[in-house]
């Protein structure tokens, strides 16, 4: 079970986020003991921005190794040419491997959001902007839970309800997987509280 989606026995009511995290059941609230809030859609927005930048560099270097990969195999013979000369031209020309690709970048872009989902609640981009993921039911933050948030943010277009949500703050990937994403403070957003 991932450290980020435990929650205290004791179910809060909505305006009183005190939620565990980890082993230590320390609670989301501030330093001044009032309860963290929501996040808004300026600060997902500035993390969805960094979070693709990322996710870009994620999805170049898979595609790096897969065309080396598949050029390599083409040039020893371990894979037919097809009668053309250069693997570059067969790759270009065929759907297959252009599939191939593309999937295989998918599954590296996909990848790197459920593991950062599940591994601490966090993205770099929210890690930089001082959001996390948590729970809003009594239920475990499965890979499967997680898949639906990411198909249901649309590619971020998920995420404008925030703007017509306002007493909420909560997008269409945060109602359909049954999450919030709340804005940390600095102590909290610490890796050493993960």
């Amino acid at each position: 079970m991932a450290r980020h989606d435990k929650r205290a026995k004791n179910k809060p009511s909505s305006t009183n986020h005190q939620k565990t995290t980890g082993d230590n059941h320390a609670s989301n609230s501030k330093s001044d003991g009032s309860p963290l809030q929501r996040a808004g859609f300026v600060r997902r927005l500035l993390a969805m921005i960094y979070d693709t930048l990322v996710a870009t560099a994620v999805g170049m270097c898979a595609a790096m190794v897969m065309i080396v990969t598949l050029v390599v195999m083409l040039k020893n013979g371990a894979l037919d040419l097809q009668g053309y000369a250069e693997p570059a031209d067969l790759i270009q020309a065929s759907f297959g491997y252009k599939l191939l690709i593309q999937i295989w970048v998918s599954v590296w872009i996909v990848g790197f959001f459920l593991w950062f989902w599940r591994r601490g609640g966090q993205t770099l981009g929210m890690r930089a902007w001082r959001l996390r993921i948590y729970s809003t039911v009594e239920e475990p933050m499965t890979w499967p839970r997680l898949f639906v948030r990411l198909v249901a943010s649309l590619g971020g277009l998920g995420t404008l309800l925030v703007l017509f949500d306002i007493k909420n703050k909560q997008s269409l990937q945060d109602r359909l997987a049954k999450t919030e994403v709340l804005k940390l403070t600095k102590e909290a957003n610490d890796h050493k509280s993960w």
